[in-house]
């Protein structure tokens, strides 16, 4: 595993083996009411990264969006959620193909969780061999779990050509993954999938569709801030301007 990762990270197995022993693990933190993020670390550039996933507590159990980016760290995230909530998690939501958001499908769903995904992102799964999900819709869709309500919107191509949000109506949650930002992201980060034309108009679309989210949570970093949707719009008009000046497309 480590000696794999340090190819696809260019980096060599020793110096990730090291900077894994010093990644911070599994961290879960309330964001409001039933509702949880959790983060897991994996080291790129020779740095710990976070990735953000949610889960939101029912009274039919407990409803997670990604998983973790670790994967050392989702029997952990299974264990906390249980110890805390003395329930199970029963469905799971991938929001695109990237390994930080569909490398818990297999894994959950030998755990009897039902996962689902867009039909793009099973697509997109089975044509970069990412793990898939065992259920797919194929157009935005409302799911209803005890008395929790809440709904998939595909708004464009950005980060990914497949990444979706999820709206919670009642408490105004907007999970944006990584079609989102951070507030303190200093730049758009992996674009190697991303279009960078279209990106800018599906957010607008978001702030038409979800104009007052009371909290919209990134796929990295910081999640506290209000900002974060408006800040990716930054970045991105900032990148646009820095391909213009050096002439790259």
């Amino acid at each position: 595993m480590i000696k794999t990762m340090a190819l696809l990270l260019g980096i060599s197995a020793t110096t990730l083996a090291s900077a894994t022993e010093n990644k911070p693990a599994l961290e879960i933190k309330q964001l409001t009411g039933d509702f949880y993020i959790f983060t897991t670390y994996q080291v790129y550039n020779n740095q710990p990264v976070p990735a953000n996933g949610m889960y939101v507590v029912t009274d039919k159990g407990v409803v997670m969006l990604d998983g973790a980016w670790d994967p050392t760290q989702n029997q952990p995230l299974l264990d906390s959620i249980e110890a805390r909530h003395h329930k199970k998690v029963v469905l799971e939501i991938g929001t695109h193909y990237h390994s930080d958001r569909s490398g818990a499908f297999d894994f959950l769903r030998k755990k009897g969780v039902k996962t689902y995904s867009s039909l793009k992102t099973l697509e997109l799964c089975k044509e970069f061999k990412e793990h898939e999900a065992e259920f797919y819709f194929t157009k935005d869709t409302t799911f209803h779990v005890g008395k929790l309500e809440f709904e998939t919107y595909y708004a464009g191509p950005g980060h990914t050509k497949d990444n979706i949000v999820i709206w919670f109506p009642k408490a105004k949650v907007l999970y944006g993954g990584c079609l989102i930002k951070s507030a303190d992201a200093t730049d758009l980060g992996n674009v190697q999938d991303a279009n960078l034309k279209q990106w800018p108009e599906t957010l607008k679309k978001l702030q038409q569709r979800f104009p007052e989210p009371a909290y919209i949570i990134p796929g990295h970093g910081d999640w506290s801030s209000r900002r974060a949707l408006i800040h990716t719009l930054e970045l991105l008009q900032r990148d646009k301007r820095n391909r213009n000046e050096t002439g790259k497309k």
